[in-house]
């Protein structure tokens, strides 16, 4: 169960959980029709050095339902696909739009600092657990950032925006931030604070992107298959108790619609349809409980 102060390492509770995405975005790279190529992916799975870890990143497990390239039977991987997507292409926009201070908050096993294009200038902050950051550095050692890559070693529920400022970010620009995959582990009222956080840091112009899953996103025919996957592969999470429930928070498009922030939406299905995917009927109604959104803090030209 989780607690206020609670920590992890990359292999035990919320860490264990970026393992998956990653296990799910060096399995998507692999396909022929990939829509995003994570070559870091699968390095940082294979440092685990597990071979349940690794069965699951090759999709080799009995239990995943690899036919249509889905992997629902770890988690709803349309939509970890879907959001890996709508967040490369939420960042090379903020670059096309001049913003050269990206935020990743939670940062986990993102390799975007490694793997995508950026403009000279770029400073890439990353927020995590030290534990966490300090598995990346050593899976990554021999790796090069595209940009100004700046660890963060902190817990988000501590004085993050101190160990920012610190790190060198200058609240006077501009911010590209990314909160994927971090809501549904904080209470509702350390999201508040959060978002609370990021407002205050932002100058006009400045965008987040974030994901959330709201209750009942999952068929318990998923769930059950997820289970019997994670049991085949030495995991022994519950990512059940990991989650906080969702009908104890703001959601954030309203809570971001009354600071007076632009909010645009995106739909999972949409996108993969627009992108030549097509999605499974039986994942469509799970992927309708995922946000995947866009808020802008509008400069002085622009109106509600």
């Amino acid at each position: 169960m989780r607690t206020d102060d609670d920590s992890w390492d990359i292999t035990e509770s919320v860490g264990a959980t970026a393992l998956g995405v990653a296990a799910i975005r060096a399995y998507e790279s692999k396909r022929e029709d990939a829509l995003f190529h994570d070559p870091y992916a699968a390095k940082l799975v294979g440092a685990v050095a597990s071979p349940g870890w690794d069965a699951l990143m090759a999709g080799s497990l009995s239990g995943q339902n690899v036919d249509d390239g889905d992997l629902r039977g770890w988690s709803m991987g349309s939509v970890l696909i879907a959001r890996t997507v709508y967040f490369d292409e939420y960042f090379a926009a903020a670059a096309r739009a001049g913003i050269r201070q990206i935020v990743i908050l939670a940062a986990g096993l993102d390799a975007r600092a490694y793997r995508l294009e950026w403009p000279s200038g770029t400073r890439i902050f990353e927020l995590d657990q030290p534990k966490v950051l300090a598995f990346k550095a050593r899976a990554l050692a021999e790796d090069e950032p595209a940009a100004d890559r700046r660890e963060v070693a902190i817990d988000l529920r501590q004085d993050w925006p101190k160990a920012l400022l610190d790190k060198g970010f200058e609240p006077g620009e501009p911010t590209a931030w990314l909160a994927e995959g971090l809501l549904r582990y904080l209470p509702g009222h350390a999201q508040n604070q959060l978002l609370e956080k990021v407002v205050e840091l932002s100058a006009p112009g400045s965008r987040l992107a974030l994901n959330l899953g709201r209750g009942g996103d999952m068929a318990d025919e998923f769930r059950e298959r997820r289970k019997k996957v994670m049991a085949e592969a030495g995991i022994t999470i519950d990512l059940e108790n990991l989650f906080y429930p969702w009908e104890d928070r703001h959601d954030p498009r309203d809570w971001f619609a009354m600071h007076r922030w632009l909010v645009t939406e995106g739909d999972p299905v949409a996108l993969l349809e627009d992108h030549g995917r097509s999605v499974p009927e039986a994942a469509k109604a799970g992927m309708a409980h995922h946000i995947l959104m866009t808020a802008t803090k509008p400069r002085g030209d622009e109106t509600q």
